[in-house]
């Protein structure tokens, strides 16, 4: 049973929703946040970066007193008003021919620990301190938790009544993300959306692991204060979800001359040149070698092309949910054993490249003599989340980028 509630919701005026909303703070690093909320005081960057507004290297409890003091000021000059009543949200993005739509309220702190709201990722407990040390200091959840579920028919008729009618707040974002919102604010109508989300058994994180675990030790640490019994989330059908590819890059030099590699990952893949990166298959790379990068010895073998690497049969166990992820396969067979990759979580010669930058971003940053080598993975299903979750196992580090992110600012859950 998922237990998905009202809440009073901090939301910008329609009027000035373009100005508020804001890319996620883990999206953006702080000179990106510094650019694009330039001249935008309005910008929830404030908030949820506000290490924007302060001196390098400012002290983290001077970046959370900030965060509080942006917050209210948005609310002392109009920008965010509070509901009247505890509302629920349908919120779509549409990037292109891509659409998802999901449904804005409050998840359980108790079904986040009991796994009702089911996880597939570790989190940091570095990341979980500074992520609890805002919110409290904001005293809201600024930003919402993305969860998934398997579609379900009820719940597709209640959202299509509800986005029959005109939105309340509709915007297209510096990325050409067009973000539409419906406010519910009907008693009978939250309480249909209340009962049909009762039958679904179980939400799944998508994005936002660190948000929930924050939640969940703000609540621990201080469960008199009205409201930490539940944070803030948009779930979405499954179905409609895009996952885009986790690409990996890796530093020069190798620890291994370019020719011997390939002939190493030979025994367990089949290796052709000049095939299409953008089209890589699953249970296949695609394998950028930099010219003069590629080892101690400066071969320039693999210079500048791309090759493919495709898993020979029985190479891959699709009985386990873990080792038939392509981001297992590349560790297990790649990365580790050829690489010396021992945590891809640790190892500073390893980065991801993310979301929508793309090719173009792999084969940049190994012309740029930076790294050595760019792989391309083929992206991992909401599906495949799922099902890892279902089994109470833990995915790879950087498996998933779900895309389009969800904006920040559209609705906060103030606290107390």
């Amino acid at each position: 049973m998922a237990d998905l509630r009202p809440f009073r919701a901090l939301r910008p005026v329609p009027e000035r929703a373009a100005a508020v909303a804001a890319p996620p703070y883990d999206v953006v690093d702080v000179p990106e946040a510094r650019a694009l909320a330039a001249g935008k005081p309005d910008s929830f960057l404030h908030v949820s970066r506000p290490e924007i507004d302060l001196p390098d290297g400012a002290s983290p409890d001077a970046v959370h007193d900030r965060g509080r003091a942006a917050l209210a000021e948005l609310q002392q000059r109009g920008a965010l008003v509070a509901d009247d009543a505890p509302t629920l949200s349908v919120y779509r993005q549409r990037r292109g021919a891509v659409e998802q739509t999901g449904v804005v309220g409050l998840a359980s702190v108790a079904e986040y620990r009991d796994g009702t709201v089911a996880v597939h990722e570790h989190t940091r407990p570095d990341k979980e301190d500074d992520r609890t040390r805002h919110i409290g200091a904001l005293a809201a959840h600024d930003e919402p938790v993305f969860l998934m579920y398997p579609a379900r028919e009820e719940i597709d008729t209640l959202v299509a009544a509800v986005t029959a009618a005109p939105p309340d707040v509709a915007l297209t974002d510096h990325e050409g993300v067009e973000h539409t919102l419906w406010v519910v604010t009907d008693a009978a109508e939250i309480e249909r959306f209340g009962k049909a989300f009762a039958d679904v058994p179980r939400l799944y994180v998508a994005d936002g692991h660190h948000r929930s675990a924050a939640a969940a030790r703000l609540h621990d640490a201080e469960p008199q204060l009205a409201g930490t019994d539940g944070f803030p989330v948009v779930v979405f059908p499954a179905e409609q979800l895009t996952v885009l590819a986790y690409h990996r890059v890796f530093a020069a030099p190798l620890p291994l001359p370019f020719d011997d590699l390939l002939a190493a990952v030979a025994d367990r893949f089949v290796v052709t040149e000049g095939d299409d990166p953008a089209a890589t298959p699953r249970h296949a790379f695609g394998l950028y070698a930099g010219r003069g990068t590629g080892s101690e010895t400066g071969s320039e073998t693999g210079g500048g092309r791309w090759y493919r690497l495709t898993a020979r049969d029985g190479v891959v166990d699709e009985a386990d949910p873990i080792a038939r992820l392509d981001v297992a396969l590349l560790q297990d067979a790649v990365l580790h054993p050829l690489l010396g990759v021992d945590d891809p979580r640790r190892d500073p010669r390893l980065a991801f490249v993310g979301g929508s930058r793309g090719i173009g971003e792999l084969e940049s940053l190994v012309d740029s003599g930076r790294y050595a080598l760019a792989i391309a993975l083929h992206p991992t299903s909401p599906q495949e989340v799922m099902s890892v979750a279902d089994g109470g196992l833990v995915m790879p580090p950087k498996s998933t980028w779900f895309d389009p992110k969800l904006a920040s600012g559209l609705f906060v859950h103030p606290l107390g």
